[in-house]
Formats: C-alpha cells, structure tokens, sequence
C-alpha cells in the first residue's frame, strides 16, 4: 500500500509525527458502507480530512529508516492552546489511580480554545470527592505537562466502546457539543451516551 504520513496542510513528511495516510487505491479498502445513502458517512471517516487521499485516522511518523511509529488515534488528539495531546498520555497516569475502572477524555470547545474534559467511570463504592479529584490531577501534572491537565474531571456510569472494545472519543464530543454522531451504529453500548448530554458543569468554568 502507499502509506505515507501528511503534515496539517496535506504535505508527506518523515521523521516528524503527522496523519497517516493511503494515497493510492488499495484492495483492503471497503468501497461504502451498508446502508449508507450518498457515501455521506464513509467520505466522512476517510476522505474529508485531506480531498480524494484516505486518512486512517491514525497519528503516525516515518522514520528515517523506513519504520513506522503509531502513536494511537488522531480523532483522539487534544489539543488545548494548540498544543497537540494524545490522550493515551492522561489514560497512563489515570489507569494508576485504583478507584478508576476507565476514563474517556475529550477536547471542549470553551470561549475560542479548547478545554480537556475527563469522564472517569469509578470502581463499585468509589466517590468523585475533591481528595480523588486532586489526586488525579496531581498524578497527570508530575508524569506528563501541565498542558495535560484537565479543567474538569466528571464522573459517568459507562463509557461508550465500539464493538472491538475501543473507547469512542469523537462520539462522546460530538455530543457534548449537541453534534450528531454519525458513527452511532458501530458502538457496541450506544445508550452510554446519555451519560454526557446536558451537564451542567460543562456550563461553567
């Protein structure tokens, strides 16, 4: 296949992380998706990011040796102050925390920025309390950056997956913003997305 790795403005770049990309026709492709009038939904997961090139959706470099780096979903990136974050960085630190049985974090958008909101699903007689609260972010401010921390930390009832287990992050911040979730059928528990609509505390600083 031939798989490259494009910069934010579509040029092939190695030895630096970027998008990656197939820039011919491959026979692993799927040519639509079922049920899907007008090819709407598949050119939105593959073609809208960079016109008539494939992107994975993956955040990946070339190295200097031909190698190739995943760095995990570009869909999961952050990118607060337009710092670009990946949110396996906060997932590491957060997985620590014996009271989290999983976390989901996603970008807000917040008065021209963007701010990281972090959904955590606690352990069966947990509580969210200001010392859990602290600590989380304590944890994630020594191991990471301080562009990591979170400005809100939240706890739900379920986290949604896809049906191979993967946490859906572009989906819970589409409906934090009331966008549409256009992926809704791939989620294997698409009734956890109830857990994010209309909270009160992303109203407020």
């Amino acid at each position: 296949m031939k798989v490259e790795v494009f910069d934010e403005s579509g040029k092939a770049v190695k030895n630096r992380k970027g998008e990656l990309v197939c820039t011919a026709p491959a026979p692993p492709m799927p040519l639509f998706f079922w049920g899907d009038d007008g090819n709407r939904k598949y050119r939105a997961a593959y073609f809208e990011r960079f016109e008539n090139i494939w992107a994975h959706g993956d955040y990946a470099e070339i190295t200097a040796h031909g190698g190739v780096i995943i760095y995990g979903r570009s869909d999961a990136l952050l990118n607060p102050g337009g710092v670009r974050i990946g949110t396996a960085e906060i997932y590491r630190q957060v997985e620590k925390q014996p009271e989290i049985t999983e976390s989901i974090a996603v970008g807000q958008r917040w008065k021209g920025d963007i701010r990281i909101i972090l959904f955590v699903k606690l352990q069966q007689g947990c509580e969210l309390n200001e010392t859990l609260i602290t600590q989380l972010k304590k944890r994630i401010q020594q191991n990471t950056t301080p562009r990591h921390m979170p400005s809100k930390i939240i706890a739900v009832d379920d986290i949604p997956r896809t049906r191979s287990g993967k946490i859906v992050e572009l989906a819970v911040r589409n409906v934090i913003h009331n966008e549409e979730v256009l992926n809704i059928s791939a989620i294997a528990n698409p009734e956890a997305l109830n857990c994010f609509k209309g909270l009160p505390e992303l109203q407020r600083e």
